[in-house]
C-alpha cells in the first residue's frame, strides 16, 4: 500500500472529537450576557478652550460617566437642547436611567428668590432641560440619581427651595474649600431610607458646594445630613429609584455603590420595558 504522502494527497487526519450538546449533561445551555442598560447623564453647555479653539461645547468631567461604565452601564451624555415634548420623550424613551449631574447654581427665580451676590449667572437653558427630563422621568418611573446640583434640581422641581450661600447660614466655608479642592465631610444617613440600605449608617462625602437644600420639596424625604444639620441627601419613598446626594460620588470611584445602585435600577427598568 502506498503511503498517502506519495500520491499527492494529505495524510489522513484523526477524526475530530464529537461535541456534546450543552443539554446532554442535564444542564442549561449558556445564556447570553444581559445587555448593559443605557444611562443618560446631563452635561454642561459652556464656552471652552481646546487647542486653538474657543468654542461653545457640551461636556462633562469623565469621572461621572466612568462611574456608570465601571458599574456596568452604557453612558450617554445629554447636553441642553431646545425644549420640545417630543424631543424630551424621544430622549427618555432611549434611556433606562437618568443621572442629573453637578454644575453651576440654579437660577433662583426657579424657586422664587432674587439672586445672592455669590450666585452664579443663570444657565436657564440647562435648568429648563434638566427640569423637563426630570419631570418626564418621574412620570414614567425612570430611575433617577441626582449629584450635587442634581439634588437641588430634584428639590426645586418638587417645590423646594435652596440656601443660596451656606457660609452666611453656617458661619464657615467647610463645604467648599475653593480652588477645586473637594472637602471630605462625614454624613449620617437616616435609618430606614434607601440610602442607608446602600451605604450604611455613614458615608465619607466629597463636597464642593456653597448652596444647599432649605425647604424640602413635596414628597421627598431627607436621607442624610452632615454635622451642621445640612441636608446631604434626598429620596422619593416607594418602589421606584429616585435618590439624590449633595456630594460628589464620582470623586471616589473606588466606592461604586451609588453608581452600582443606579445601574442596577436601570437594568431592572430595562427588563420591565423590553
Amino acid at each position: 500500500m502506498r503511503s498517502p504522502r506519495f500520491d499527492g494527497g494529505d495524510p489522513p487526519r484523526p477524526a475530530a472529537p464529537r461535541l456534546r450538546s450543552p443539554r446532554s449533561d442535564g444542564g442549561d445551555p449558556p445564556r447570553p450576557a444581559a445587555p448593559r442598560p443605557v444611562v443618560g447623564l446631563t452635561s454642561y453647555l459652556e464656552q471652552v478652550q481646546t487647542g486653538v479653539w474657543d468654542i461653545r461645547a457640551g461636556y462633562l468631567p469623565a469621572d461621572y460617566f466612568e462611574g456608570v461604565i465601571l458599574a456596568g452601564g452604557i453612558a450617554v451624555l445629554l447636553p441642553p437642547q431646545p425644549l420640545d415634548d417630543a424631543i424630551v420623550g424621544s430622549v427618555l424613551d432611549s434611556l433606562h436611567a437618568l443621572v442629573i449631574t453637578g454644575g453651576y447654581d440654579l437660577d433662583p427665580a426657579s424657586y422664587g428668590q432674587q439672586p445672592h451676590p455669590t450666585t452664579d449667572r443663570p444657565r436657564t437653558d440647562r435648568d429648563a432641560w434638566e427640569f423637563a427630563l426630570l419631570r418626564g422621568a418621574l412620570r414614567r418611573g425612570l430611575p433617577v440619581l441626582g449629584i450635587c446640583r442634581g439634588a437641588q434640581v430634584l428639590n426645586v422641581a418638587l417645590g423646594g427651595t435652596l440656601h443660596q450661600h451656606l457660609p452666611e447660614v453656617l458661619g464657615h466655608s467647610g463645604h467648599r474649600a475653593g480652588n477645586g479642592v473637594f472637602t471630605r465631610l462625614p454624613v449620617r444617613t437616616v435609618p430606614g431610607t434607601r440610602l442607608a440600605a446602600l451605604v450604611g449608617e455613614s458615608a465619607d462625602a466629597p463636597s464642593y458646594h456653597h448652596q444647599a437644600i432649605d425647604k424640602v420639596g413635596d414628597g421627598l424625604v431627607v436621607s442624610a445630613r452632615d454635622a451642621d444639620g445640612v441636608v446631604e441627601a434626598l429620596e422619593l419613598p416607594g418602589d421606584g429609584f429616585v435618590l439624590a446626594v449633595q456630594w460628589h460620588p464620582e470623586q471616589s470611584l473606588e466606592d461604586l455603590r451609588l453608581f452600582a445602585a443606579i445601574v442596577d435600577a436601570a437594568r431592572s427598568y430595562a427588563g420591565r420595558v423590553r
